[in-house]
């Protein structure tokens, strides 16, 4: 029976004591035909599983290569290797798959990164990806763990839309029209009413404006899932579908908004730490081997471990958006013109190198800005009362510049009404949003935090393509 088996992670944690066991696993290693490093991902560590010379085969021996699968049954002992405690004397091996190794494209060596994209579907077999979706696992778990304990509704919404929440325009259309021969209307546009829906839609590209409907009644809601972006960025920090955690929140102004968002950082942070603890430890050397090939200037002030208890151990940074372009235009950094884009002055959008340079060199520590201009930001942004900006806050983290985007939500029917019609966004279409202001409005904000973002940042990775399974990116929607 296949599930009477014992995982190498909870293996390793007992005290050999001649225990017979049965283990499952892909070899990682298989050195002077005795010696099998057997590793079945619930941890980075591998099993030595001992083979007793002459019990078996030249022809079977040789079946035993990298990542084929065994069935290991045996007894549990002590280990005289270096660095291990216990290890399995087999009794018996069953090979469940073979592995040509002629074929196999990861042998056992070091990979580039750019190469291990292009089989993400073996990458899991190394000990990075290994590590980092484990991570992304445990950081998983506690986002679900913090709202649950909160007495948060955690709320699917959907992932077809007719809706473009950000404005943005930026989406995948959804239909099943036959795009060779597509109707059309006098006027030469698309005739969507033979559409599926019978009117255009999108992949969603957020949740926010469902989750609102929900707060308006439960109260503090929350949403994870896939979000989709048709933006054509071909860079480490883009993608085109990518996880978005978006809580909602009735009763709530923007500095509640503030308050819980660095609360649930902090949270699932040290969730991390506290229960994935090995794997930050391996991905906290690798960062440092891969650094020690940067110049010095390039490199971080801090390991991954340290960064981390760093943002733990402080207090978030607060201050307005008019007092970040105050300290960016007087910064060295703009007078000697430094900046890709140089600070213009109030009223710009502030891109990742303004926000990095705030975070990594000025206050050295993450950073929630505040009160923003209305005219860069979103139509359901609550207006402030000085006519000029919106009480909407971004938290900026180290290595990566945002990490949050939230607001107070904009809770008066006319002002609601008279910023849509500016921005040109269709009142009609979102009769039922502007309904919440219709009866029982309240006060009340949210936020959305990109989760793969936020895996970068704990697990060290430069690439966001890399804390995602599968990344879907401009000419990439392999596997």
């Amino acid at each position: 029976m296949f599930n009477k088996r014992i995982k190498i992670k909870e293996l390793l944690s007992l005290e050999p004591n001649n225990q017979q066991v049965t283990v499952m696993g892909w070899v990682r290693t298989f050195r002077n035909n005795q010696f099998i490093a057997l590793n079945d991902g619930s941890t980075n560590t591998n099993l030595q599983v001992v083979v007793e010379l002459g019990k078996y085969g030249d022809v079977f021996l040789k079946g035993i290569t990298t990542s084929a699968a065994l069935k290991v049954s045996g007894v549990v002992i002590p280990s005289l290797g270096k660095g291990q405690k216990l290890e399995l004397r087999s009794e018996q091996i069953e090979i469940l798959g073979e592995s040509d190794p002629e074929k196999y494209p990861l042998q056992p060596k070091k990979h580039s990164l750019e190469f291990l994209r292009e089989i993400a579907h073996l990458r899991f077999r190394t000990n990075t990806f290994g590590a980092v979706f484990r991570v992304r696992h445990t950081l998983g778990f506690a986002v679900h763990k913090f709202f649950n304990d909160k007495g948060f509704l955690y709320l699917q919404t959907p992932i077809i839309t007719a809706s473009d929440a950000e404005g943005a325009g930026e989406m995948f259309r959804v239909t099943t029209l036959p795009l060779e021969n597509l109707p059309k209307n006098e006027d030469g546009s698309i005739n969507f009413k033979e559409d599926f829906f019978g009117r255009g839609t999108n992949l969603t590209v957020s949740g926010q404006l469902e989750g609102e409907l929900a707060a308006t009644s439960f109260g503090d809601i929350y949403t994870f899932g896939p979000t989709f972006r048709a933006e054509n960025s071909n860079t480490p920090r883009h993608l085109a579908e990518f996880w978005m955690i978006e809580p909602e929140m009735a009763f709530y102004d923007l500095e509640d908004n503030a308050n819980l968002a660095e609360e649930f950082i902090k949270y699932i942070i040290r969730y991390a730490i506290d229960n994935s603890s090995d794997d930050l430890e391996f991905l906290a050397q690798r960062l440092a081997d891969e650094e020690k090939q940067l110049p010095q200037e390039k490199r971080s002030e801090m390991g991954l471990v340290e960064k981390l208890e760093f943002v733990l151990n402080n207090n978030f940074e607060r201050l307005t958006y008019t007092e970040a372009i105050s300290i960016l235009q007087e910064s060295n950094h703009n007078k000697k013109k430094r900046f890709q884009f140089p600070i213009t002055g109030w009223g710009m959008d502030l891109q990742s190198e303004h926000e990095r340079y705030l975070v990594e060199k000025h206050f050295r520590k993450p950073v929630i800005l505040t009160n923003y201009p209305r005219e860069i930001k979103a139509f359901y942004m609550r207006q402030n009362d000085d006519g000029k900006t919106v009480a909407a806050m971004d938290i900026l983290a180290p290595g990566i510049g945002e990490i949050v985007g939230g607001s107070q939500r904009e809770e008066r029917l006319e002002k609601l009404e008279q910023r849509m019609k500016e921005m040109n966004v269709p009142v009609d279409q979102l009769w039922w949003y502007l309904d919440t202001r219709r009866f029982g409005t309240v006060p009340h904000a949210g936020f959305g935090l990109g989760f793969e973002r936020m895996v970068q940042f704990v697990t060290g990775m430069n690439n966001i393509r890399d804390v995602i399974a599968f990344p879907r990116a401009p000419k990439s929607a392999d596997f």
